[in-house]
Formats: C-alpha cells, structure tokens, sequence
C-alpha cells in the first residue's frame, strides 16, 4: 500500500468526468530533462535536488508546470526510457524522497509537476522480462510481453517484417536456459526495451497502480510515452515494406495508433478523475493526422495531446496558417485545448532547424545560420505563445539555445547513434546540459564538470548573462509568460480571427489583440495595428505603418 507523501495540487475538480475546464487548458507547460538542466551533486549528472534547487527560476520565468522526463530506475540504455522499476527512483537522479521534496516544493510556489509514464516498453532488467527470460519457455510471465517463434526451417527468422525504430529488425532471439536458441521477442525500440503486451491483463492491472502510486505521491499528471503503440494489430501482421521509418506519420502502422489503445485510456482517465485538482493526462502520439491525434483528447479519454504536425513545419507563413487552422478545428469536436510546442528532447532545436534550408525535417546535422535561426526562433517563439491553447517550452529554448551539431563521436550517448540504419541519432545535440553562470566548469551546471561537453559559446548564452540584459531572448520570455497570465486576448480559447497581410505574412486577431508575423527574409510595411506591447526584433512606429523587420514577431493590444 503506498503512501501519500505528498499534499495534492490546489485548484478544482471538474464537475464531473469529462468536463472541459482546467487549468491545463492554457497552461504554459516547460520540459525539464533531469540530466541535463542541473547537477545537485557534482557528479557530472543533472538530479531532481539540482531541479528543486532551480524551481525558482521556473516560477520566475511565468510557467504553469514542470514536466520531468523519465527519473525512474533504469540502467539508461535509452536515457531513463528503458525502466526497471516504476516505483523506484535511479540512484544517478536520487531518492523517491528526493521526489517527495522536489514535488512538495514545487506546490509551495504554485507549480504542478508532470511525470514520463513509459508504459509502450519496459527495461530487459525489469523483474517480469528478467525471469520471463530465466523460466524459458512455457513461462506465465512471457505472456506479459511478445514472445513469438522465429520463422524458417529452425526459427531463425524474426516472426514478422517489423522493423526497430532504432534501427534494424524490432525482433531479438533469445537464448534458452540450456543454452539453445529459443524464441524471439519484440521491441520497436532498442533490444533493451522489450514491449509489453497489453492485452494480458496483468499489464493493465500494473499500470493502474502505478498511476495511483504516483498519483498519491501527489504528481498533477502524467506524459505518456509512445502513447500511440500499446496496442498492437490482432496477428503481428508483416507489413510488407522495407525502410518503415519513412512511413511513420503518414499512414496507420500494425503497432501504431491502432485504434485498441483508447480503451486504455479511458480506463486511465477513471482514474485521474478520482483524484482533486485537475490531474492530467498528456499524449505523446505520433499519427497520421491532426485528426487522429484528436481520438486521444475525447472527453473521456486524455487531457492533451502534442502537436507534432506544428513542431514540423517549417517556417512559412503559408504552411504555419494551414497547420493552425487544421489543428484547431480538428481539437474543437471534442473540447480540449490545442498544444504548440517548437522542440523537444528527441528533435533538433528550433533555433537551428530554423537556421537551415526548409524540408530538412526534425533532426539536422548542421549549425545553419546562427543568427537567422535565432531571429526565427524568437519570432517563433511568440507566435506560439499567442496561440489559443496550451505551449510546451522545453529547457533552454527561452536562452536562444541551438542544436549542438559538433560533438565529438566519442562523446555521444543516443542509442540510435550506434545503429546505423536507424534513426540519425543525433538527439544529443539537443540534450547538452544548459548553461546557468558565465564561467565555471560546466556554466554552473555542477561543481563536476558535464556529462555532454557543452560550447565555449555557451557562457554568453547563460541564465546569468541573460537576466536584465535588455532584448536577451531570456527577457523575451519573462515579458511573454508574464503578459500571457494577464492579457485576455491570450491563452485559453479555440479560435483566431485571420486579418488580411502581405504574402509571406501571418496576422490574426484575438480579444484586444493582434500578432503578426513575417516569415519573409526582408522588411515588409504594414498598417499599425494598435500599442506595440512586445516584439521579437526591435520595431519602429511611423505614423501609420511600421516597417516589421525580417523574421519578426509583433504583439499589439488593441
């Protein structure tokens, strides 16, 4: 029986399961990597006592809540998304304690805390796979992931043609107790990460307890890794297509976004809806459409549901338009609130995707023009933040940070680095501990240098350096987060009113508020649209017209 550790959040039930009201609605929701954004310790590795120690800036910064990418136990074959016990916190990130202190805290300053729930896969040292693995064949506990028999004359083919999303067969053969070759079984992931089987109720019956362990814990909600694979088509049926990395996104694959998963969910939001203020769901569910990214939002099923048709488009005021309209529309049936968010843990910065030529996707390998994809970035940033909804800012995007593209080879951790023909396996540019202080070993990271080695640069780039520093993309923030909590025209809602602009222009309307944009590499003159209340470049009011800079954002109270 587990404890309750810690006092729940503050704030008001829904009325009833299903009601569409929340703090979550327009929440500004910022993505801390533990490892990587501060070091309590001195080790060298970022830990929940180096987050708690930071909350403050956090709340200083104008967000809403924390989410925490995995800290569970794990031998980190995947950055923490290989678990080996959910209830446990890695020695490398703490203590459950740790967690304790981390989450009353960060309640104290009126912030709410997200937790990864990884529930697509576990470690290959979870207790279940370790005996399931030691009892050979004919184990109950096999049942509980996809063990399968190899195809050919002595099974030595994998069971179907599914191919790893590192890279590679999604199929591993296992060697029996007496030595022998034996069953094969399934991972979309890394070998590490044997997927679970989720119609053994038994998997199910797990996770609802560890919903509620954490739940108790006081946590007010939970990120569901790869929420779109738990299920996967009745018969493992081969695909019948090689390089299947490329068809992801666009069509519905036999082990993704099958359509069992929403009963899941809906089982899960039972369970959240017991629980007092507003605990949350959020989906990581890579789909086809916006639309089918909707199904996971019901009333009765989860809370939020990432944006990644927005995260991948370039910047085009054409593409940005469509992209807005069609996700709004698809979120209104079903009444939850868009999500926006720019970058992540898994993609390239948006201050280097935008540094680069359009088309190149999520994960690029060059550093582009530094300065065009800062000025985009900042742009970008606003124009995100003035959308009706709910954004996710993932740490140190508000310090302008990009990509870090030359890493040594020696030094990367990505799994997906080390498998050639899978993934391009460059997501630890994105994950270099951020910089704090001017100087220091690691820029006040920690007393024990970084993990990642980060960039000489990144000193001039810091929290310190930043603060009070006039036009800094750290002040930019603040002023943003802070006009968001206050302006009426910002935050929840479900619509925008497009106003007429120039090709290359976006500019919308909202109550008492205006944003426009230029995507465009030049200067464009429009009309004045009312006060200028914040801008990502320095503008200029002449009269009537204001030249908008190349690459800038304007808000406008009206």
């Amino acid at each position: 029986m587990t404890q309750h550790l810690a006092a729940p959040s503050t704030g008001t039930s829904d009325a009833a399961p299903g009601h569409r009201t929340g703090w979550w609605q327009d929440a500004v929701i910022y993505q801390v990597y533990p490892r990587s954004f501060a070091d309590g310790n001195g080790d060298g590795m970022g830990d929940l006592a180096g987050v708690r120690d930071r909350l403050p800036y956090l709340k200083n910064l104008g967000v809403d809540a924390v989410w925490l990418s995995p800290f569970y136990a794990s031998p980190q074959a995947d950055a923490g998304y290989d678990v080996s016990d959910y209830r446990a916190i890695d020695p490398m990130f703490g203590t459950l304690l740790d967690a304790d202190a981390l989450i009353r805290d960060a309640h104290d300053l009126g912030l709410r805390i997200i937790v990864d729930l990884v529930p697509n896969h576990s470690s290959d040292q979870h207790e279940w796979f370790k005996r399931a693995l030691a009892e050979g064949p004919g184990s109950a506990l096999r049942e509980r992931y996809h063990f399968r028999p190899g195809k050919g004359t002595d099974g030595e083919l994998p069971p179907n043609d599914w191919e790893s999303i590192f890279g590679g067969p999604a199929w591993t053969r296992t060697t029996d107790p007496d030595g022998t070759p034996g069953d094969w079984y399934l991972h979309l992931f890394a070998p590490e990460q044997p997927d679970f089987n989720w119609e053994h109720p038994a998997v199910a019956d797990e996770f609802r307890s560890i919903l509620r362990f954490w739940l108790d814990m006081g946590v007010d909600g939970f990120r569901v890794d790869v929420a779109h694979g738990l299920v996967k088509a009745e018969g493992l049926p081969d695909l019948g297509a090689h390089d299947q990395l490329k068809l992801l996104g666009n069509d519905v694959m036999p082990f993704f976004d099958q359509d069992g998963v929403h009963e899941i969910y809906r089982s899960w939001r039972t369970i959240l809806d017991e629980y007092p203020g507003d605990r949350i769901a959020v989906a990581e569910a890579w789909t086809p459409t916006v639309e089918r990214t909707a199904n996971y939002v019901r009333h009765d099923e989860m809370h939020q549901a990432f944006n990644f048709q927005y995260l991948s488009t370039d910047w085009d005021a054409a593409e940005l338009r469509k992209v807005i309209d069609v996700s709004l529309d698809a979120m209104r049936p079903v009444g939850a609130p868009t999500t926006w968010v720019l970058s992540n843990h898994d993609v390239t910065r948006h201050a280097t995707r935008f540094a680069n030529p359009p088309g190149l996707g999520t994960q690029i390998r060059t550093a582009g023009d530094r300065e065009m994809g800062l000025r985009r970035a900042r742009a970008a940033s606003l124009l995100m933040l003035a959308l009706p909804g709910s954004a996710y800012v993932y740490q140190g995007e508000e310090l302008g940070l990009p990509d870090v593209t030359d890493l040594p080879d020696e030094a990367r951790q990505d799994p997906s680095f080390f498998r050639a023909d899978g993934q391009d396996g460059f997501r630890d540019g994105c994950r270099v501990p951020i910089p704090w202080t001017r100087d220091g070993s690691s820029y006040g990271f920690g007393d024990g240098g970084s993990w990642l080695p980060q960039p000489d640069s990144w000193g001039e780039l810091s929290i310190e350096a930043q603060t009070g520093t006039a036009g800094s993309t750290l002040e930019l923030y603040r002023a943003a987060l802070a006009a968001r909590r206050v302006h009426p025209g910002l935050g929840a809602g479900t619509a925008v009113e497009w106003l007429d602009a120039p090709e290359g222009l976006l500019a919308f309307a909202r109550p008492g508020f205006v944003c426009t944009v230029n995507t465009t590499g030049r200067p464009v003159r429009i009309p004045v649209r009312g006060q200028v209340l914040l801008s990502s470049s320095p503008v200029v009011t002449d009269g009537a017209e204001i030249e908008l800079p190349a690459d800038t954002t304007v808000w406008w109270t009206v």
